[in-house]
C-alpha cells in the first residue's frame, strides 16, 4: 500500500522569514535597549573573567589543535587565545555562562540572552581584524549592542509562550536561533542564505536537558551556550558558502520539529519582534545562582541579619517553609546528595542554607570545600518548598514578571520570622537600584585579572556610551588581553 506524497518545495515556514526580516532589516530606536545593552556587555564579559579562576572551565578553552594561532582570528578576553570564530565562539560562550552569572529571561521557556554575546563578539572581532588587515572600515561597538539587542529579542519572543524544557529539550536551542539570526546579518548574508541558516539551526538535533536535572546534572550546562553559539556562527558560515536550506523544517509533516521534537505544537508567540526583551531583562548582580533562586537566597540574607540580631546562628532554626512559584519546584526544588557545583548552583535547599550559615553566597560556596560542611545538608534537609497559586501567576503576568520567593522559618523556641522579595534587584523594577551595584560587580571582576592602569582603560571605554558605541569591535575586545 502507498500513499501520494507531495515534493513540491513549500516556502519558508512563517517563523524563519519573521526571524530573518527582523535580524536582517529592523532598525533598533529604543535609547532604554541600548543602554541596557551596555549594561549587560560590561556584566556579561565581567562574568567571563571571573570564570577564568576555575580550572574546569579554562581546561576547555583555547584552540582544538594546541598551539594553532589564527590571523586576523578572534581574542578571547582575559586570556591570549586567538582563534577561528567558531571556536572563539565556544570560548567566550563557555566563559559567559560558567558561573550562572550572566543575564536571565524567565517566561515558558528561561534561558540568559547574553550567552549570544560569544557568537556576536567572535564574529564581530574576527571580521574587525580582517576588515583591518585589508584597509577597509571595522565594525563598531554599536553594532555589537544591536546585534545583542536582536540576539536578546529573538531568544526572549521564541521563549514568551513556547517551552521547550516541557518537552525535555534544553533552552540552548534558542541561542543557537537566535545566534545564527545575527551572525548572518554581520557577515551581510542575503535574507536567502540567512533563511538557509536558520533552518540549518533547527534541522539540527537539539541538546536533551538532562545535563541540568537529577540524576545527571554535571558541567556540561555551563558550556553549552558555547557549544550553541559556536554551532550558529558555523551554520551561518556554512550558508555564506551557498549550502541550501529546508524551508518546511518546523512544519513539514512526520518529519518537521514541530512533530519529532514539539508534540505537533505549532509555536505561539504573544508580541511582535522589537526591543521589549533587551529592555526587561534581568540581570544577576548579587549572587550567583539559578535565578528562580535570586529572591529566596536574598530572603535568606535577611533572614540571617534577623538572627544575628538576636545573637543566633542557623542552628536556632527548626525549619523552613518556602512558598515559591511553580518553575522554581520543576527545576530547583532538590532532596538527597549533591554531586558537584553544577548540581549545588541548581538546588534552591543549598543556595538557602549557605547564606543562613555563612551570610554570603558567591561562586566558590559551590566547590566541595564549602559543600563538605555537614551543617548545609542538615539544613536543607529541614527545607520544603510549596507552591504559592499567586507567585506562579505573577511570573507569567507580562505587566509583572515577579521571580517571589517567601521564607518562613520557625525557630526551635516557636518563634516565626518571615521575609518575601517578589523582584530581585537585577529586575527592571529595581534597575535604578540594581545598575551601580552592576558596575561594581564588573570592577570586581576587572580586579581578578588585570592591573590598575589596564582596569581604568576599560573602565574608561565601557561607561562611556558614545566613546563604547564608536570604538572598533577589535580595539574594545584588545583592552580585555592580559
Amino acid at each position: 500500500m502507498s500513499s501520494h506524497i507531495s515534493n513540491n518545495c513549500p516556502p519558508f515556514d512563517q517563523v524563519l522569514t519573521d526571524i530573518a526580516d527582523y535580524a536582517l532589516d529592523y532598525q533598533v530606536t529604543s535609547d532604554l535597549a541600548y543602554s541596557t545593552a551596555r549594561a549587560c556587555l560590561i556584566d556579561t564579559l565581567g562574568c567571563g573573567l571571573e570564570a577564568l579562576e576555575y580550572p574546569a572551565c579554562t581546561k576547555l578553552l583555547g584552540p582544538i589543535v594546541p598551539g594553532t594561532v589564527v590571523p586576523n582570528g578572534a581574542r578571547v578576553p582575559g586570556t591570549t587565545h586567538q582563534l577561528d570564530p567558531v571556536q572563539a565562539a565556544f570560548n567566550i560562550g563557555a566563559i559567559i555562562r560558567w558561573l550562572d552569572f550572566n543575564d536571565t529571561w524567565l517566561a515558558a521557556e528561561w534561558g540568559h540572552p547574553s550567552d549570544n554575546l560569544g557568537a556576536i563578539l567572535a564574529t564581530a572581532d574576527w571580521l574587525s581584524r580582517t576588515a583591518i588587515a585589508a584597509n577597509k572600515p571595522p565594525l563598531l561597538m554599536r553594532d555589537v549592542l544591536t546585534a545583542m539587542i536582536k540576539a536578546h529579542e529573538i531568544q526572549g519572543c521564541l521563549a514568551l509562550e513556547n517551552s521547550f524544557n516541557k518537552v525535555g529539550l534544553d533552552h540552548v536551542v534558542l541561542v543557537k536561533v537566535a545566534s545564527t539570526a545575527v551572525v548572518c546579518k554581520l557577515l551581510g548574508l542575503t535574507r536567502d542564505q540567512t533563511l538557509n541558516a536558520l533552518s540549518l539551526a533547527w534541522v539540527d538535533g537539539q541538546s536533551l536537558r538532562t545535563y541540568r536535572h537529577a540524576p545527571n546534572t554535571g558541567s556540561r550546562k555551563s558550556w553549552a551556550a558555547g557549544d550553541a553559539t559556536s554551532r550558529a556562527v558555523r551554520l551561518a558560515l556554512i550558508a555564506q558558502a551557498g549550502e541550501m536550506g529546508y524551508p518546511s523544517v518546523l512544519t513539514a509533516k512526520t518529519w518537521g520539529f514541530y512533530d519529532v521534537s514539539f508534540r505537533g505544537n505549532a509555536f505561539k508567540f504573544q508580541r511582535p519582534y522589537g526591543s521589549y526583551v533587551m529592555e526587561n531583562v534581568l540581570f544577576k548582580i548579587s549572587f550567583p545562582a539559578e535565578f528562580h533562586a535570586q529572591t529566596a537566597v536574598e530572603a535568606a540574607m535577611k533572614l540571617h541579619a534577623r538572627l544575628a540580631q538576636r545573637n543566633l546562628d542557623a542552628s536556632a532554626i527548626g525549619e523552613i517553609t518556602v512558598r515559591t512559584h511553580e518553575a522554581c519546584i520543576r527545576i530547583i526544588d532538590k532532596k538527597g546528595p549533591l554531586a558537584n557545583p553544577a548540581d549545588r548552583d541548581h538546588c534552591v535547599q543549598y543556595m538557602i542554607a549557605v547564606p543562613l550559615l555563612y551570610g554570603r553566597l558567591t561562586a566558590a560556596d559551590y566547590e566541595d570545600s564549602v559543600a563538605s560542611d555537614p551543617r548545609i545538608d542538615a539544613l536543607r534537609a529541614r527545607i520544603t518548598c510549596i507552591e504559592e497559586p499567586q507567585f506562579t501567576r505573577d511570573y507569567h503576568d507580562p505587566d509583572k514578571r515577579s521571580i517571589a520567593n517567601s521564607l518562613r522559618a520557625v525557630l526551635n523556641d516557636g518563634t516565626i520570622l518571615e521575609e518575601t522579595v517578589e523582584y530581585p534587584i537585577g529586575h527592571r523594577r529595581r534597575r535604578e537600584e540594581g545598575l551601580p551595584l552592576l558596575v561594581e560587580k564588573f570592577k570586581t571582576n576587572l580586579r581578578r585579572r588585570f592591573p590598575q592602569a589596564q582596569q581604568e582603560r576599560i573602565l574608561a571605554a565601557s561607561l562611556h556610551p558614545q566613546q563604547l558605541d564608536a570604538m572598533p569591535v577589535h580595539a574594545y575586545v584588545d583592552l580585555y588581553i592580559p
